[in-house]
Parts: C-alpha cells; structure tokens; sequence
C-alpha cells in the first residue's frame, strides 16, 4: 500500500511553499508582530507538529509521484491547481501594498487563502496517492495553520471595527 521512496512531486510542491514564504520573510505586511505575539499556543503546536510531518511525509512515499495511467490522476490535477492558485496568492500579495487585509485575504472565495489553499493541496495529494499518513499530518497542519490564520484575521476585523 506504501511505496517508500524519494517524491518528486513532493518536492516540487515544498518548492512551491518554501520559494514564496522564503520571499515572504522580507516583505511580512505592516503590522504582522501584533498578531503573532497573540498567537494560540495549542494551535501553534498543531501547526508546527503538522508542518514537520507533511514535509517529511511527502518526501519520503514515492506514491505522489506521478502515475498517469490511473484514474486517480484527477486528485493529482486538483491538488496541483491549488498550488498554482497558491502561487497567484502570492504574486498578488506581492504587488499589493502588503498590508494584514493584503495577507489574509481570500482568492477566488476561498479564505484566508494562503493556509487554505496549500493544506488542501497537500490533502488531495494524500488521496491521490491513498497515504493515510499525508492525510492525517496535513488535518494537524490544517488544525493549526488554518487556525492561526482566522485568529489573525479575526483580529484585523475586530480592529477595524474598533
């Protein structure tokens, strides 16, 4: 059922996560420190738990790599337009004015966008190649990354509402 080996999808899809939030350190939107010393500390270690496993997960199946031979490929071509919908996130936020709105925005209708949409990608990968592994550590990720990112922006609309 698992296939231990290198992906190399998966790490074109940690290069698609890393490229972007590596550029991100540089140009953080106005305001970002507020938010992050209010962080719930429950959430931050779901998120840190979950981003260990799914980089370590994805590398190491080689069940993510590409099989275009099975049905299954359609979970690879949703999963994989996600990430490119993730990256128009990011090419967006990098010619706004780069401010918390800018940040946690929604792309497309889906919210807060930048945790959203990678989680989700990771999870179609993990059904694309039937890793219960991927799945579960990527429902921890979502768990506290997802998570932070509405209490970031709940906070931004509860300060523009005061």
């Amino acid at each position: 059922m698992f296939h231990f080996g290198f992906s190399y999808v998966g790490l074109i899809y940690l290069l698609m996560l890393f490229i972007p939030n590596g550029i991100w350190t540089k140009h953080k939107p106005k305001g970002y420190e507020q938010y992050v010393c209010e962080e719930n500390k429950v959430l931050q270690i779901f998120e840190r738990i979950g981003e260990v496993l799914v980089c370590c997960f994805v590398l190491v199946f080689s069940d993510f790599n590409i099989r275009l031979t099975s049905l299954w490929s359609v979970w690879l071509f949703l999963s994989f337009a996600l990430m490119l919908l993730y990256e128009v996130f990011w090419m967006r936020y990098f010619k706004s004015e780069k401010n918390m709105s800018d940040f946690y925005g929604s792309l497309c209708g889906v919210p807060v966008a930048g945790a959203t949409l990678p989680v989700c990608a990771f999870f179609l990968l993990g059904i694309y190649g039937c890793n219960v592994f991927l799945l579960l550590s990527t429902i921890i990720l979502g768990i506290g990354h997802i998570g932070i990112h509405l209490q970031h922006r709940n906070g931004i609309l509860e300060n523009k509402r005061n």
